[in-house]
């Protein structure tokens, strides 16, 4: 499988690129073993958000071949 991983504001920052394709041999990920494989940091950021396809989606869900995954850090402001 393939997938689009995406990041935004901080975690772009932090990451040090905006975006890259994981490939497995799975037929699924988890968002957690997706993250891992995407960013080789064991830690899952807490109070981020997952969007899947652009649409929001629960940090228990799987990601399949061909989509695009989006991590964002939690929005902050004044």
């Amino acid at each position: 499988m393939k997938v689009k991983v995406s990041y935004f504001a901080s975690l772009r920052e932090e990451l040090g690129r905006a975006e890259n394709t994981v490939k497995s041999d799975e037929s699924t990920l988890s968002i957690h073993t997706l993250w891992t494989l995407a960013t080789q940091q064991k830690t899952f950021p807490s109070n981020i958000l997952v969007a899947v396809n652009q649409e929001y989606v629960d940090l228990n869900s799987n990601v399949l071949d061909g989509d695009e995954v989006s991590f964002f850090p939690p929005v902050t402001g004044g």
